[in-house]
């Protein structure tokens, strides 16, 4: 029975963990989505930034990582 648990639990951490991949078309933006958080790396057309792209990384936690992209820009 304990063997069973485990096994139930690991599957449960695996389902909470396993990102989904999102590319957006808006000059490269990716977010590593999962239910416990939300990983963006930055890459979009910015004219305010000297360079014309805001670029970086940005990790959210539950429960602030359901917002949408659009939230955090």
């Amino acid at each position: 029975m304990k063997k069973r648990r485990k096994i139930i639990a690991v599957i449960m951490l695996l389902v909470l963990l396993i990102p989904y991949p999102r590319v957006y078309k808006d000059g490269g933006t990716v977010e590593l989505g999962a239910i416990l958080y939300k990983a963006i790396r930055w890459h979009t057309l910015d004219l305010d930034s000297p360079t014309g792209f805001k670029t970086g990384f940005e990790l959210h936690f539950f429960p602030t990582n359901f917002f949408s992209i659009d939230h955090y820009r």
